[in-house]
């Protein structure tokens, strides 16, 4: 479910542009209207008062005003020549947004979020054993990680794909999956918690927080502030973000992939004096890591990314239904097909060091363990009381 989903999310781009196409292209005609009397029709036209402003990069363009962020952000455009709204555009109303629910949580809310992250767990500490698990024979030797079976039964064959395909994938897998779980309820709150309290997530200020206005005087016009960004040539897509309330402030920031471009600047609505500079170096380590494997797992550096997690969740599907597949023909009929563990085996404190950092690091993971412990524990005793 999630290489289909994951893999079909990838042309969400390529599906939602033609479809918008309509709101965000206009005719040039006359002389456009001033960003301050398109902002006076976005806040009569939305629900709630826009939070900032795309600057149009091109004269053809509507100028988009947004409200709302990540899945809740909407965004209603302004035709700056005839004063029209063109249209508006809402996240949760695309269908490639059930896809991303979907992806991430099973269309089942909060709880279905938590089996996703509990699968995604159950992955990595499956490719990590499986690395270790998939060691070559002395006959096979190094032949093992490039050789699949294709005469010795579908058994066999479906082994290999898993298995050989799998080794191949697998540190680019962990790369993906670790791209996705920031995203996540536990892990990802815990991953907030560690950025919080060892400052290497985003400055107090990026988002303006403690910056006031000094409200005398007349307020600036939003045009000068596009005057300003205009003479700045800041990269990427740049947006004003407008004051809330009388001692809000002007913000100036650029959604770029080339992350050291990324700038932000504060300025006081009034007298229009920049507060506070940002720039890449003021972001902390753990935020910076954290946005470039979010950006990777979703193929937004370029085309080679792309193509490159387009083959990923291909393979991520192949891996998965050749394992389905090997393990169905191996499993007896009426039977789960779970080996038994030898009374002999010992397992090494390495091994449970291992299943105990991890199963810290993903808690979902750590408690599914216990459960299974106690489960066995307990099922052990009862059968021994019975005997």
């Amino acid at each position: 479910m999630l290489a289909i989903t994951g893999g079909i999310y990838l042309f969400k781009d390529n599906y939602e542009a033609p479809k918008q196409q309509y709101i965000k292209i206009v005719k040039i005609e006359g002389e456009p209207i001033s960003f301050q009397r398109q902002w006076d029709l976005a806040k009569a036209a939305m629900h709630k008062a826009p939070n900032s402003m795309v600057v149009p990069r091109e004269e053809n363009l509507a100028t988009e005003f947004v409200s709302g962020r990540f899945s809740h952000k909407n965004s209603t455009y302004v035709n700056p020549y005839n004063s029209e709204i063109t249209g508006t555009i809402n996240q949760k109303d695309s269908k490639m947004h059930t896809v991303r629910k979907l992806h991430g949580e099973l269309l089942l809310g909060k709880f279905g979020t938590k089996i996703v992250e509990l699968v995604a767990s159950w992955m990595i500490v499956l490719i990590i054993t499986g690395i270790y698990v998939f060691r070559p024979s002395g006959k096979q030797g190094i032949k093992a990680f490039f050789t699949i079976r294709l005469k010795q039964g579908k058994r066999i064959l479906f082994r290999d794909l898993h298995t050989v395909l799998g080794f191949w994938t697998s540190v680019l897998l962990l790369i993906t999956l670790a791209g996705g779980l920031p995203w996540t309820d536990v892990f990802g709150e815990g991953f907030k918690w560690v950025q919080k309290v060892t400052d290497t997530g985003f400055p107090k200020t990026w988002d303006a927080r403690g910056l006031q206005s000094k409200t005398t005087g007349t307020p600036m016009d939003l045009d000068d502030m596009v005057m300003l960004v205009r003479s700045m040539d800041l990269k990427g897509e740049v947006s004003i973000g407008l004051p809330k309330g009388e001692k809000g402030v002007y913000i100036i920031f650029n959604a770029t992939l080339d992350f050291g471009a990324q700038k932000r600047f504060h300025f006081d609505q009034y007298s229009g004096q920049q507060l506070v500079e940002h720039d890449w170096e003021d972001v902390g380590i753990l935020i910076k890591g954290r946005l470039w494997l979010m950006a990777f797992h979703q193929g937004e550096f370029g085309r080679w990314n792309w193509f490159l997690m387009l083959g990923i969740a291909i393979m991520l599907l192949f891996v998965g239904v050749a394992g389905l597949l090997s393990y169905l023909k191996r499993k007896q009929k009426g039977d789960w097909g779970v080996p038994k563990v030898p009374e002999t085996l010992k397992i090494s404190y390495g091994i449970i060091i291992c299943i105990v950092v991890l199963g810290v690091l993903f808690p979902l993971f750590g408690t599914s363990v216990l459960l299974m412990f106690l489960w066995e524990y307990f099922k052990t005793k009862i059968k021994k009381s019975s005997a």
